[in-house]
């Protein structure tokens, strides 16, 4: 089957989850017998071109990008808000070179599938459908107004409260069209599957939770866990991650210091503002690590995973990095959405700041019990979050549509 992928990122370097998750996709449907090409939007942040990715990733599937310039500018966000019914997070990822190239490989190519990774590349669809009659599938990494309805509901700030709640609605009308769009629907969850079939999505569906390749981790050397640790990775130029960890400071830290004094708390990710390295770097036993240069070296060395997530929609993917390599999860309903672990073996859950304290409190206090909770997390990966099963899967269903 030859399927054309579209993405608003270049998935290589595969630093945050919507680029983890596309880079795994492509991968495992290649995997599984798909001839993939991928035409993705080399931007500010996420500058790779395609003659710079290495070759374990292009002799999977075809790349090719197209640089396009999505850096927010006040004055263009002032003018979308007042003169266009648009959202402008949507209007940043418009681009007559991607297009262009687009119209290329459709007129050049036959392909049997055209699937989009996320709603922003819905803009392109007027072109895919007047260039090629094959069938188009948006893979909805989330429910995107559902972000913006929860960051909106926590916003302190009345002026950023309103933009906000605008933005949501113009995102939801938009997200609610596109479903009339597209001939199939392949949500990372089935809160999501819900959540889309109600704003209006009557086409077929399969539900598709983002995988782990395990044969990437088989034989790697063991590590030495720094005890007591707990760690945090995520992009910090995503507004989410900072919110959950300032509230995580503010309201569980020093409860979580008084019982274990020599507990460290390590931040690493991209994109932090000065002001938010500043402000954690307040705290006593926090530790600032910036972009690590291995994630996976990074998170095997630490002892405790914590996603204190209050506003997002989707799947975390770094919680599926963090269970396949073995360690205990400590999250918010929210940080754990689409990914289904038993919540008393195989993750910890709380959204109460003194429960969420003393979770990790509990486990940090019970080595057996962490390390029972990470073997279990680990089981639950290879069994559930398997990528070669599940793009497996999601090819046959594919071929059944056809």
């Amino acid at each position: 089957m030859n399927i054309l992928v579209l993405a608003n990122k270049v998935p290589y370097p595969p630093n945050d989850g919507g680029a983890f998750a596309t880079l795994s996709m492509c991968t495992g449907l290649s995997n599984a017998g798909a001839n993939i090409t991928l035409l993705a939007m080399a931007t500010p942040k996420h500058r790779t071109l395609a003659k710079d990715i290495p070759d374990c990733v292009t002799e999977k599937f075809s790349v090719e990008t197209v640089y396009v310039d999505t850096k927010i500018s006040p004055f263009k966000a002032l003018l979308n808000f007042l003169f266009s019914s648009k959202p402008y997070n949507a209007v940043r990822f418009e681009s007559k070179e991607f297009a262009n190239r687009l119209s290329q490989l459709l007129q050049s190519n036959t392909y049997d599938l055209v699937q989009l990774e996320g709603l922003y590349l819905i803009p392109y669809i007027k072109i895919i459908r007047s260039e090629t009659s094959c069938p188009i599938a948006l893979r909805a990494h989330n429910v995107e107004h559902e972000i913006w309805q929860r960051r909106a509901s926590n916003e302190v700030k009345k002026l950023n409260r309103f933009y906000t709640d605008h933005l949501a609605k113009r995102i939801k009308k938009m997200e609610r069209k596109a479903l009339g769009l597209v001939d199939i629907l392949v949500p990372i969850s089935e809160k999501d599957e819900q959540g889309l079939t109600n704003l209006g999505f009557k086409g077929v569906s399969m539900v598709v939770p983002t995988g782990y390749n395990f044969d990437e981790i088989e034989g790697e050397r063991e590590v030495t866990v720094e005890f007591p640790s707990i760690f945090h990775l995520g992009g910090l130029d995503w507004h989410p991650n900072r919110e959950g960890i300032l509230w995580f400071l503010d309201n569980c830290w020093s409860l979580v210091r008084s019982e274990l004094p020599d507990v460290k708390f390590y931040v690493a990710g991209r994109g932090a503002p000065d002001d938010f390295v500043q402000k954690i770097g307040s705290y006593e036993g926090v530790v600032y690590c910036g972009e690590v240069e291995d994630a996976r070296e990074f998170m095997r060395t630490k002892a405790l995973m914590i996603v204190p997530l209050l506003t997002g929609s989707g799947m975390r993917i770094k919680i599926v990095e963090g269970m396949a390599l073995g360690k205990a999860v400590v999250s918010t309903n929210i940080g754990a959405e689409g990914i289904e672990a038993d919540p008393e073996t195989q993750i910890a859950i709380a959204d109460e700041p003194i429960s969420f304290a003393y979770q990790i409190i509990n486990l940090l206090n019970d080595r057996r019990k962490l390390e029972k909770m990470g073997e279990n997390a680990k089981l639950f990966a290879r069994i559930k979050l398997d990528n070669n099963r599940i793009t497996k899967a999601l090819l046959d269903f594919y071929s059944e549509m056809l």
